[in-house]
């Protein structure tokens, strides 16, 4: 009698193709969202240090350019979340919701 036909056995969760995609979008979504938080604290940290005069340049009254790049920083992270969250919910979420079901396939007898 002929062999049992073999099956071929089913890839690793951790080399699962979708499973690379979902680790890749969410690398570049920190990324994307680190640089653009901490890029601009970082440039208010360097000006303050390297530019007094610049970042104490009177804008009006007692409003400096320092103290206005300082309050810039409110709705710049307040952006960077807004844009991670809409990455996410549009790239990442529908690969991790792919590879959830694609799991829960595979796990089934």
């Amino acid at each position: 009698a002929p062999p049992p036909p073999r099956r071929r056995p089913a890839p690793r969760m951790g080399s699962h193709a979708d499973l690379r995609l979902v680790r890749r979008a969410y690398k570049r979504l920190r990324r994307v969202a680190s640089l653009t938080a901490l890029g601009s604290f970082t440039l208010f940290l360097i000006l303050s240090a390297y530019a007094p005069s610049l970042v104490g340049h009177r804008i009006t009254g007692g409003l400096n350019l320092g103290l206005l790049l300082l309050l810039a920083q409110i709705p710049v992270t307040y952006v960077a979340i807004a844009l991670y969250q809409r990455h996410a919910v549009r790239r990442v979420d529908p690969l991790a919701e792919r590879l959830r079901r694609a799991a829960e396939l595979e796990s089934r007898p």
